[in-house]
């Protein structure tokens, strides 16, 4: 969970590295994006397909002991867990109008999921 969360956090603070209070424009563009894909059906079970192949190449990179299947659904169901979060953050940014840092949401919302210790080397007090 660490290492998908935090790689997680770090993607979103490289893609959300507007100058200042005023997002830039990567950061416009991807709030576009999302609520686009939030406010389209079928944009948002793309999104989603999309997410899942995404757990999948993730589980798959991660290479956790692939021989083992208690320890291949622990990876499946942590990373499923990470992308929930994620998916979530990204829907409270978009509602939000990115007034959050993305960041600070994904980090709340995996804390929510797997308690404040997994999580409180990438929170910045």
């Amino acid at each position: 969970m660490r290492r998908v969360g935090g790689a997680l956090i770090d993607a979103a603070t490289e893609l959300t590295g507007g100058n200042g209070d005023e997002p830039g424009a990567n950061e416009r563009f991807l709030l576009d994006c999302l609520r686009l894909m939030v406010s389209t059906p079928a944009l948002r079970a793309r999104h989603l397909d999309s997410q899942y192949a995404l757990q999948q190449a993730i589980v798959d990179a991660l290479g956790d002991d692939a021989t083992d299947p208690d320890a291949a659904f622990r990876a499946q169901a942590a990373t499923s867990a990470c992308m929930a979060a994620m998916h979530t953050s990204l829907t409270r940014w978009a509602e939000d109008d990115g007034h959050t840092k993305l960041p600070d949401l994904i980090t709340r919302a995996l804390a929510a999921s797997f308690g404040d210790d997994a999580v409180a080397t990438y929170r910045k007090d």
